[in-house]
This record gives C-alpha cells, structure tokens and sequence, in this order.
C-alpha cells in the first residue's frame, strides 16, 4: 500500500514539474495585471484612474463613476487571490 501512494505521488510531482513553466508565465500575466489594475484605483490624487476617466463623477454615464469603482474593487480582489494561488502553488513546488 505505501508503494503505491509513494507512486502516485511521484507521477503528481512529475506532472507538475512539466506544468512550472506555464504556471510561471501565469504568474508573470497575473502580476502585471494586478499592479495596473492597483493603478487604476483613484487616491488622493486620483492615481492612472482619472487618465481612463474612471473616477471623474460628471462621464457619459451619468455619474455611475460608484459602480465602475465597485466593480474595479471587485475584480482587484478576484486578481489578488489569482496572486495569492499561484504565489502558493509556487513557493509548494520548491
């Protein structure tokens, strides 16, 4: 029986090995991504997010600067945790 699990955890770990690269290209897209995304949030001086007219509240939508912003926080987080996933599975390869 611990022969077997002995295997089956070796062919785990073979299987990864071959998918490190991808899941490092993954990782790279996953942080530029959350760094412009972190840009785009406006700050005290409205930050990159004015240049997209995110957080000017008189836009061609009439006023819904709020829900652009919420959904903007939104995908952030959904970003981050991508971040966080792959930031593990990572640092559990090595």
């Amino acid at each position: 029986m611990r022969m077997y699990a002995g295997n089956r955890s070796r062919k785990l770990m073979l299987a990864f090995r071959h998918m490190l690269p991808v899941l490092v290209v993954f990782h790279s897209l996953v942080c530029a991504l959350l760094i412009f995304l972190i840009l785009l949030h406006s700050g005290r001086d409205a930050g990159l997010s004015g240049a997209f007219g995110v957080g000017s509240s008189s836009g061609s939508f009439g006023g819904s600067s709020a829900i652009v912003e919420k959904n903007l926080d939104r995908i952030t987080v959904v970003v981050a945790v991508l971040f966080f996933i792959s930031t593990y599975l990572l640092v559990k390869h090595y």
